[in-house]
């Protein structure tokens, strides 16, 4: 198995492309066109930036969405695969880019700016002629994986084990409501012990603790056909709506808003989400959704009240899963805006 915090994508929520809408990379199918730049190595365990500074454009993520249990473990990782700690405290306290490589430099403002939500022309140009257009998607595709694992584990509220040491500095006390088994607010789902088998190849085993981070949350998962079938696909698109909004995604709203707008989702509730207002009229799984997805993005944790909520509406199953369709767009927001896709010609933008 490879480390925990590659997440299989249990949930797609289809986006409407065309062959007009083109990013900075000339490509014409959005998310999946922009993956298609992929220089082909595994952007993880492969990237030929090494694996120090793959580690490093994981910490910039985390860091930006401050995000404990990620930062911690990848912390000790990246140490241990020759990081200068320098470089490291630099991201910890959000220090000014002074000192360090040029590399280093512009993988850090990559994170911080698309954290913003807009990659300047001059930061593009940049990290394009310092790593090579292909290589410079490998580094984005992976920061944008870890903003959906980033998603995942701050709505469940993981912590790191008993006496493992919490390194990243937060602006906000997280929540108590976790489990003393799972040390997050899902019920442990305990894996058969696997037969013997060859030792695990180099840089390729697990990172996280047996019954924490990723790993444990995909196995409360049951997949879009089973959300679907018990929340409704209108449900599903409001979710992913708020995701979008939260991360200011322009091609992202308005693919979504139109294919919310034929599952049947009300204008009235579209507009809510559009202009951030209370939800407070909707119905309470609909309201329940929005406010979830505005803390998880807002503030990086969602509070024990609002989560206990959410469960009792949905359960844990169907939770988790929606809680993934928001992820997914946080990751697929990361490659979106870093390469500043396009709407088809002619199409409005939805979002101001």
């Amino acid at each position: 198995m490879r480390a925990c915090c590659f997440l299989v994508l249990l949930l797609t929520v289809p986006i409407v492309t065309s062959i007009s809408a083109e990013s900075r990379l000339g490509s014409t199918d959005g998310v999946a066109g922009i993956r298609m730049h992929r220089s082909g190595v595994d952007v993880r365990w492969e990237n030929t930036i090494g694996r120090a500074r793959s580690e490093l454009a994981i910490l910039s993520v985390a860091r930006e969405h401050d995000q404990p249990y990620e930062w911690s473990l990848h912390e000790m990782e990246a140490i241990a695969v020759g990081l200068d700690p320098a470089v490291i405290d630099i991201v910890r306290n959000r220090k000014p880019l002074a000192g360090i490589g040029d590399k280093e430099t512009t993988i850090i403002e990559v994170a911080r700016e698309i954290s913003a939500h807009r990659l300047t022309p001059e930061t593009y140009s940049r990290a394009v002629t310092t790593f090579g257009e292909p290589v410079f998607v490998d580094i984005v595709t992976l920061m944008g994986n870890y903003s959906g694992t980033a998603t995942r584990l701050s709505a469940v509220n993981q912590q790191l084990p008993p006496g493992w040491k919490q390194f990243l500095p937060l602006p906000f006390t997280p929540p108590a409501d976790i489990r003393p088994d799972s040390r997050s607010r899902l019920t442990l789902i305990r894996t058969p012990a696997p037969a013997a088998a060859n030792p695990p190849a180099l840089y390729s085993r697990g990172m996280a603790p047996e019954g924490t981070g990723p790993q444990q949350i995909a196995r409360h998962t049951g997949g879009l056909q089973s959300l679907q079938a018990s929340q409704g696909r209108p449900l599903i698109d409001i979710a992913a709506l708020v995701a979008a909004r939260a991360h200011d995604q322009q091609y992202d709203w308005t693919m979504t808003e139109m294919a919310a707008q034929k599952d049947g989702v009300p204008a009235a509730t579209i507009e809510i989400i559009r202009t951030r207002k209370p939800a407070t009229a909707l119905g309470e799984k609909e309201a329940t959704v929005i406010e979830f997805g505005r803390q998880l993005f807002g503030k990086h944790y969602v509070d024990a009240d609002l989560y206990a909520r959410a469960v009792r509406l949905f359960g844990e199953r169907d939770l988790v899963d929606l809680v993934s369709v928001m992820a997914q767009h946080a990751d697929e927001a990361t490659l979106l805006t870093a390469f500043d896709q396009k709407l088809p010609a002619g199409q409005k933008a939805l979002l101001p």
